[in-house]
């Protein structure tokens, strides 16, 4: 996913929602997020993540919850 702007896309449509938390890439070249928000700004990121941005081949989303502090905002890492 790296090289198509994935990570940035990613902040700005949670931005666009409401969203607060991460975008990171890892060692193995995918892309984690944390996501904090409403439930329906979290499905529609959800959808969102399974298409990517333009250019981007996403093909596989996983998602589990966690218990932590909510980020004040979203960044990219």
């Amino acid at each position: 996913m790296q090289g198509v702007w994935f990570r940035d896309s990613t902040r700005r449509e949670a931005l666009r929602l409401g969203i607060t938390g991460y975008a990171v890439n890892l060692e193995n070249g995918d892309v984690e997020v944390l996501a904090c928000g409403a439930p329906d700004a979290i499905v529609e990121l959800r959808a969102w993540l399974g298409e990517g941005p333009p250019l981007a081949a996403v093909s596989n989303v996983q998602e589990s919850e966690a218990e932590l502090v909510v980020p004040p905002d979203f960044r990219i890492g």
